[in-house]
């Protein structure tokens, strides 16, 4: 349970309180029963036209298998080792906006600052454009992450990677992110293909709890985020709605993704790099569309995933989920 404070003058809207952002560089994991939120405040304004500009401060964050609010941080750092207890921060900054460039083109730009840890920038483009029959979607992401403060100096504070000539794994953070994405619906399918490249000697950073957390890549899969140093990814997708054939509600899609090139250290410390991975996603979803029972809804989710990283080992998951919608006004 968590409260929320409201203020909204003309188009801007204030919070208070329990937040759940969903933005490039805060977004709030809902991959399970009980959501992911987090505390502080954010002002969002649309008194611009065609403009969406977004500020606000996070302070702590309850994670999905949690009753209480802790404070934040990221891989490695938030985990024990021998000369670390676990570190975190009470201060996320972020802020940014969207700006519609046309009916089709939407151009995005957002900063996030994790005292102590990092600080992220991110540009987006997405375009929507009729081809033939169909629409074809483009999702274009860059972000620059560099480290913060403690995070530049204190090895309890740094974050995984492979640090050439370190031999430790973990450091600042330094990274570079790169990734397309392209979707081209038709009748009731959609096909698409998209890649991913992360420069840098560590890891994509992001808000980490180490009990669920999400990140804004189009890579974050069910079980894995495809980000890790040196890392280049493709996927491939394809989903189907079949309402299209008489069954409204019955929707179904997979997703395959292949990494490869990561670059990380094993357990004794010794350095490699053109490691790989593979993630295959399945999905099958029914919505009662009408009558007694609408809104009622039931969906499988199967992961498998594969992969040669030293000291991992191979996962396959299903999750059945079953949701009711009920409308209260």
């Amino acid at each position: 349970l968590g409260v929320t404070g409201k203020v909204k003058i003309s188009q801007t809207e204030l919070k208070l309180g329990t937040l759940q952002p969903k933005l490039p560089v805060i977004v709030t994991n809902d991959g399970r029963l009980l959501p992911q939120t987090f505390q502080g405040g954010q002002i969002t304004t649309n008194d611009i036209k065609d403009l969406t500009l977004v500020a606000g401060q996070i302070e702590s964050a309850k994670g999905r298998n949690s009753s209480n609010n802790e404070n934040l941080s990221i891989a490695s750092a938030n985990a024990s080792s021998n000369y670390n207890s676990g570190k975190f921060s009470n201060k996320f900054y972020y802020a940014g906006g969207d700006y519609k460039l046309t009916k089709d083109l939407t151009a995005q730009y957002y900063y996030g600052n994790l005292e102590d840890f990092y600080k992220q920038h991110f540009l987006g483009l997405t375009h929507n454009w009729s081809i033939g029959p169909g629409v074809l979607k483009s999702d274009l992401r860059y972000f620059n992450s560099s480290d913060d403060g403690k995070n530049g100096n204190t090895p309890a504070y740094y974050t995984s990677g492979n640090y050439n000539g370190a031999l430790s794994g973990k450091g600042k953070v330094d990274n570079n992110l790169y990734s397309g994405l392209f979707l081209y619906s038709v009748a009731g399918h959609t096909f698409g293909g998209g890649y991913q490249v992360s420069n840098g000697s560590s890891d994509f950073p992001w808000l980490n709890q180490g009990d669920g957390s999400s990140a804004y890549l189009t890579t974050d899969m069910q079980i894995q985020k495809f980000a890790r140093a040196g890392e280049r990814t493709w996927q491939a997708r394809y989903a189907y709605d079949f309402a299209k054939v008489g069954l409204p509600g019955l929707t179904a899609g997979v997703v395959y993704l292949k990494g490869s090139d990561i670059d990380t250290v094993t357990a004794t410390r010794t350095e490699i790099t053109g490691q790989s991975e593979w993630e295959r996603d399945i999905t099958l979803a029914y919505v009662i569309p009408e009558g007694p029972l609408k809104n009622l809804g039931v969906a499988w989710k199967n992961a498998m995933w594969r992969t040669d990283l030293a000291n991992t080992r191979s996962q396959d998951e299903n999750r059945l989920i079953v949701s009711y919608s009920l409308p209260l006004f």
